[in-house]
């Protein structure tokens, strides 16, 4: 599968522009600010139906227009399928596959996959637990639509026990039918997440390994563990036993929800407080790869892989490896930025690989070179 073509229209700091993509390797060159990431983010857009980088569809508006649009095409098989979204301010928006729109976005998600590598990724290991759960799920709703329309459930029976034990402490009593109703949905909806998430695992930390190992020349140890309070309790259980804690916070405080990666290095020290920048950016670049491999299997074809300012904070040893890395026959077509075009193609001439270079200057597209 790749991207042959992106139009953008009142995106972000672009007015119009219209790329042709090459199968292999786009570049994406200019200065900082220039509009580079935003047309990773565009592209981002048709496969996952929004923003990598900001929630708010409205924001993507370029200043001064009411609406936007993306669209690309995509080749997957011989066969081409054309893929828009839109949006107006303050309408819903609308996303559609050959001319058709989507009655819910949930369905398109997985068909055409992709792996973004960003530096806002660093949130995975310095925020909260919700980030590295938001990771887990958006490999796995890429390749299982089923896990998704439980996620989606499981959220909303969350937020109505919540919403039950707010109301609990304001009023004094607990509607006891009300909240086993809810326990019962939040069990038969949880316990298939976590055993969704505990077998893929299982097969996505080897992989994680493989690469990191591969980017670093095994230079440090690391590991990767999956956390959840469901390993050791049935989650039923946890919920009875819990209750008065929840009804004194006012919150639920156990389930999947509450799930988390623990990240390691230099046995067992937390990453986080313990691996330098460089080590860390090397951790989350090879759980991209991984994430890469794993719809990669699932898939049967390849991704699309993202690489947004990837040399920041990268020795140049672990630039040759993570290059040589993605070069290899594993990997099919790459979009990256860079202030560098002459990094680019030095870095890919010297792994025999061709490169089309966009040079990007204040929204504005030029195609400069096909080395």
């Amino acid at each position: 599968m790749w991207l042959k073509q992106l139009s953008v229209l009142n995106f972000k700091n672009y007015a119009e522009a219209t790329l042709h993509f090459s199968p292999d390797v786009n570049a994406f060159t200019g200065s900082n600010g220039a509009g580079k990431t935003n047309l990773l983010d565009a592209i981002h857009y048709l496969s996952l139906c929004k923003s990598y980088f900001n929630p708010v569809d409205s924001q993507q508006i370029r200043q001064g227009d009411d609406w936007f649009m993306v669209q690309g095409e995509f080749d997957k098989d011989g066969k081409t399928d054309l893929v828009a979204c839109s949006l107006k301010r303050n309408q819903k928006k609308q996303f559609r596959k050959n001319k058709k729109e989507y009655t819910r976005l949930a369905d398109h998600i997985g068909l055409f996959p992709l792996v973004m590598i960003s530096p806002s990724d660093s949130t995975i290991v310095t925020e909260g637990s919700e980030e590295r759960r938001r990771f887990v799920d958006n490999v796995i709703s890429q390749t299982d639509l089923l896990y998704l329309d439980r996620l989606i459930a499981y959220n909303h029976c969350l937020v109505q026990r919540n919403s039950l034990l707010k109301q609990a402490a304001k009023g004094g009593t607990l509607d006891k039918g009300l909240l086993d109703v809810l326990d019962t949905q939040l069990v038969e909806l949880g316990t298939p997440i976590f055993e969704k998430r505990k077998v893929f695992m299982d097969e996505f930390i080897p992989e994680f390994i493989r690469h990191y190992e591969f980017l670093t020349e095994t230079a440090e140890h690391v590991s990767l563990v999956y956390e959840s309070q469901l390993m050791e309790d049935d989650f039923g259980d946890l919920l009875g036993q819990n209750l008065p804690r929840d009804r004194a916070l006012e919150r639920t405080t156990v389930g999947v929800h509450k799930d988390d990666l623990l990240f390691s290095i230099h046995q067992d020290m937390p990453l986080k407080k313990f691996g330098s920048q460089g080590q860390q950016k090397s951790f989350l670049i090879a759980l991209k790869l991984a994430q890469y491999s794993f719809l990669h299997k699932q898939k049967a074809f390849k991704p699309l892989l993202l690489l947004d300012d990837i040399f920041d904070k990268l020795d140049e040893k672990r630039i040759r490896k993570l290059m040589q890395m993605v070069s290899a026959d594993d990997f099919g077509q790459i979009f990256l930025t860079d202030t560098d075009a002459t990094r680019i193609s030095r870095i890919f001439e010297a792994l025999n690989r061709d490169v089309r270079i966009f040079g990007i200057s204040h929204g504005a597209v030029n195609q400069r070179e096909i080395a």
